[in-house]
């Protein structure tokens, strides 16, 4: 079956092939090519019909914010681009049409306060049958990990068993995101948490079946589908189950498992310039703990909201929008 249904549909073809040669994914450009050769197709197109108002109305079609209006818009130029190299047109019609502007990214931060109440919430769910209690136990403590200490939630549910040493009250993290390998210690609570998780694997008879060390009772690996259900339902049971919300130009985001990491970096650089010092000369450090590749990638906390001022914003941008 083909992908595409317009009379763009074999130059649409080689152009992904061309991409693929090049080396580059090429999923989120199928997606958007999709997009476009449905309206081409609904607007019964021709080469005539491609001049900058209709690459506009086509714009305004997309029921998307404008961050992914202006990815699929980058990736039609491109194709059009790809166009004039085969000489199949002369000049790029979206090429003088200014991108739309981003809407600013408020991401969800818990305060140490709400970190506490959802780990406890955690540990109050786990179900005591012997098919969940495995698997709810393994999570808990991949939300301490990401809690306590800013790991990815790939990071923990790729954590080895030989990964943790206890006498260390240390863990290894091997080949993350940005491919670096880091040693990093943990607080008393997280290897009490770990330490209690292997002797309930001891009872479920775990005879180092796995090497990981988060898995469920199975013994299959704890997934991250596993790790969502878990985090709606305890996030529903404490009452901060909050929707993403839209407001002018600004996107509220809702608590997900990556806010807790977010929130471990927000909340140390907080409570280091609460103790009188530089959070500034802490990035260095907080960046290797967190495995970031360049401590600039770990500025960008320096700029994101605590709860409080996140939660005074919010309530601002909804206040000015009622009146409007």
């Amino acid at each position: 079956m083909k992908r595409f249904k317009s009379f763009l549909n074999e130059q649409m073809e080689d152009f992904i092939e061309y991409r693929l040669q090049l080396g580059y994914s090429v999923g989120n450009m199928v997606h958007y090519l999709k997009i476009f050769d449905r309206y081409v197709v609904g607007k019964k197109s021709t080469w005539t019909s491609f001049n900058p108002l209709f690459f506009l109305e086509f714009r305004t079609s997309i029921h998307y914010e404008n961050r992914s209006k202006n990815m699929g818009f980058r990736m039609v130029k491109m194709f059009f681009n790809f166009l004039i190299r085969k000489d199949l047109i002369q000049e790029n019609p979206l090429l003088e049409i200014a991108q739309l502007p981003k809407n600013q990214i408020v991401p969800f931060i818990f305060s140490p306060e709400e970190t506490d109440l959802l780990l406890n919430g955690v540990i109050k769910l786990i179900r005591r049958t012997e098919q969940s209690y495995l698997g709810d136990f393994s999570a808990y403590i991949s939300f301490l990990l990401m809690a306590r200490c800013g790991l990815r939630i790939s990071e923990t549910l790729n954590l080895l068993k030989t990964n943790y040493m206890p006498e260390e009250r240390t863990i290894y993290i091997k080949e993350t995101k940005f491919k670096k390998d880091r040693l990093i210690p943990i607080p008393k609570a997280v290897v009490t948490g770990i330490n209690n998780l292997l002797n309930v694997r001891q009872l479920f008879l775990d005879k180092e079946a796995n090497p990981l060390l988060l898995v469920k009772g199975n013994q299959t690996k704890l997934s991250k589908n596993y790790m969502y259900l878990r985090f709606k339902k305890v996030i529903k049971y404490i009452n901060l189950d909050q929707p993403r919300k839209v407001i002018g130009t600004t996107n509220f985001c809702g608590p997900s498992n990556h806010s807790l990491r977010h929130s471990f970096a927000v909340n140390t650089l907080k409570r280091i310039k609460l103790q009188g010092k530089s959070p500034q000369n802490a990035l260095p450090v907080l960046a290797t703990y967190m495995g970031h590749s360049e401590y600039r990638y770990t500025t960008k906390y320096l700029k994101v909201l605590d709860a409080e001022h996140r939660r005074q914003m919010f309530d601002f941008s909804m206040s000015m929008n009622e009146g409007l």
